[in-house]
């Protein structure tokens, strides 16, 4: 006899909340003046988004039937995307998220292959990927492939029930906040 879980969300229900989240989050960014509480307030909503999308690139890679096509098909929005970026930041050096998914994808790849080996190899190639996005300057740098490579290792290695991975979602969301330059709980 097993139990059910009382609360569980879809992958679909995920994803409408990252994008309100986002949504927020760029509405106060672009659009409010910094500084204010509700400017924090919506940031810290708006971190929301990162940990969730982060998490669905995770489950998408466990669960898809291609990831070179899953793979390429971030890169390919995420070229699409550097437009919109590149209009509302201008040429400072970065690169917007869907590099950094894709990046994420590509760590996990190879990370794969690598942990049937060495444990000590897989932590280096997901350093050393961490190393290129910060180089590279996508958004999220290093701390977007390292959260997403918890996201995968959460579930690889303990392989426990999906509605229980919820718990590392929030863990995420916490350090994704607590290493932010600026402060987002306005009190």
């Amino acid at each position: 006899m097993t139990l059910k879980p009382a609360f569980g969300l879809s992958g679909s229900a995920l994803k409408v909340i990252a994008m309100i989240s986002m949504v927020i989050d760029h509405i106060a960014l672009y659009l409010m003046e910094h500084g204010t509480v509700l400017y924090e307030t919506m940031r810290c909503v708006g971190r929301i988004a990162f940990p969730v999308f982060a998490f669905l690139i995770a489950e998408g890679f466990i669960h898809t039937r291609s990831r070179y096509r899953y793979f390429f098909t971030l890169l390919g929005f995420a070229v699409i995307s550097e437009i919109p970026w590149y209009l509302l930041n201008g040429a400072d050096g970065t690169h917007n998220v869907m590099f950094t998914l894709a990046l994420g994808v590509a760590t996990l790849m190879v990370l794969e292959n690598l942990l049937q080996r060495s444990m000590v190899l897989g932590f280096l190639w997901t350093l050393g990927m961490a190393g290129l996005a910060l180089w590279l300057g996508v958004d999220y740098e290093w701390r977007g492939i390292i959260v997403i490579g918890i996201f995968y290792l959460y579930n690889i290695l303990l392989n426990i029930d999906k509605n229980y991975r919820y718990s590392c979602l929030i863990f995420c969301y916490f350090i994704m906040v607590s290493i932010q330059q600026t402060p987002y709980f306005p009190l």
